[in-house]
């Protein structure tokens, strides 16, 4: 059979299924750019972003953070300009990581109402009144030691345990500690705390001690799902926050898990949070999916984290792909997946993509 009687074959069969399948054309409703509108499935809005911000000491301090191309740390000077221009993209929240001054064992800055973060509050409420401002409530940026809680150390302020390896993180001795930060935060400003450290029981503690001190308005956003990921790496460099030694694998989650997130996150449910997490996002979105299903009565927040930033952002630079195309279907996925909001280093060039259609 020659090439062209195969071509008419197949033609005919072709010819054929169309004729005994009329309706099966789906390419009917991808025709035009309305009717692709007209039938997409996941939307994708401003109003899903929220915009992670590094702040810093120091007056007019605009350092740029080498592994993350456009993103910098900020002074508290510098940030009014930048969350009106948040706000004017109709972004509605920006979640503060603060570097502090000095470092020790704790992270005592973590916790001064005159720190970096509860300045930064005030002067974003300042600014711009109606954006919401969350704030992450860990120690690693400000203990210099890098880790999320307090160490078993005969040398810091943590009670020594005979029987936990030495440098270990504490889990019910760290608890007070988040209290405490979390607290400063709220009477700071704070509309959502934000607790990152996966130790145990710190929803249930910061939610008792906030309704406690006349803060029962002020939501808890749970990284409930947070695993021990290779994707963080530029993150450590802008928030400083690097473990000194070890990891973080004893308190963070194994990539190889998925049951467990919906332990973690009834867990956390149970103790009150008013937002689930999972982080990063594009390497789990079989549990965005898990946690969207399993939990549905409450929000479900992504944390497209600074790995995932980098490599579209240099990808982009080396002209590997299209930087506007890659960022809107990679959020576009996690929404997809199920969260209700994503934060992300994207959010104002995704913010601006958007307005222009």
């Amino acid at each position: 059979m020659t090439i062209a009687t195969q071509q008419q074959v197949i033609h005919e069969e072709e010819t054929t299924a169309m004729a005994r399948f009329p309706l099966a054309r789906p390419r009917r409703l991808r025709a035009t750019p309305a009717l692709r509108r007209m039938v997409r499935e996941t939307s994708l809005d401003a109003g899903d972003f929220i915009y992670p911000l590094f702040v810093t000491h120091g007056q007019d301090v605009a350092r740029p953070i080498a592994s993350m191309p456009g993103v910098s740390q900020l002074s508290v000077d510098r940030l009014p300009a930048v969350v009106e221009a948040v706000a004017k993209l109709t972004v509605p929240a920006v979640m503060l990581f603060g570097i502090p001054e000095s470092k020790d064992p704790v992270g005592l800055e973590n916790f001064d109402p005159d720190g970096v973060i509860p300045r930064a509050i005030r002067a974003i409420k300042e600014a711009v009144p109606e954006l919401v401002v969350i704030t992450d409530v860990c120690l690693c940026e400000y203990t210099d030691h890098g880790h999320c809680g307090l160490l078993n150390t005969a040398n810091g302020d943590a009670r020594p345990h005979a029987y936990l390896p030495e440098g270990y993180v504490l889990n019910d001795e760290t608890l007070p500690v988040l209290v405490r930060v979390a607290l400063a935060h709220a009477e700071a400003g704070a509309d959502i705390v934000a607790p990152s450290g996966m130790i145990d029981g710190m929803v249930g503690a910061i939610r008792t001690a906030l309704d406690g001190a006349d803060f029962a308005h002020v939501p808890v956003m749970s990284y409930a799902v947070k695993y021990a990921s290779s994707f963080y790496g530029p993150f450590r460099d802008a928030a400083e926050g690097a473990p000194k030694f070890g990891d973080r694998k004893s308190h963070q989650m194994d990539p190889a898990n998925a049951r467990e997130a919906l332990r973690e996150a009834a867990l956390d449910v149970a103790e009150g949070a008013d937002f689930l997490m999972v982080k990063p996002a594009l390497p789990y979105l079989d549990v965005i999916r898990l946690l969207r299903d399993k939990f549905p009565q409450l929000p479900l927040a992504a944390y497209n984290v600074s790995g995932e930033y980098a490599m579209i952002r240099a990808a982009a630079a080396n002209g590997w792909l299209d930087e506007r195309g890659a960022v809107l279907e990679a959020l576009t996925g996690i929404r997809r997946a199920g969260a209700d909001l994503i934060i992300t280093y994207h959010a104002l060039d995704a913010a601006r993509w958007l307005q222009e259609g």
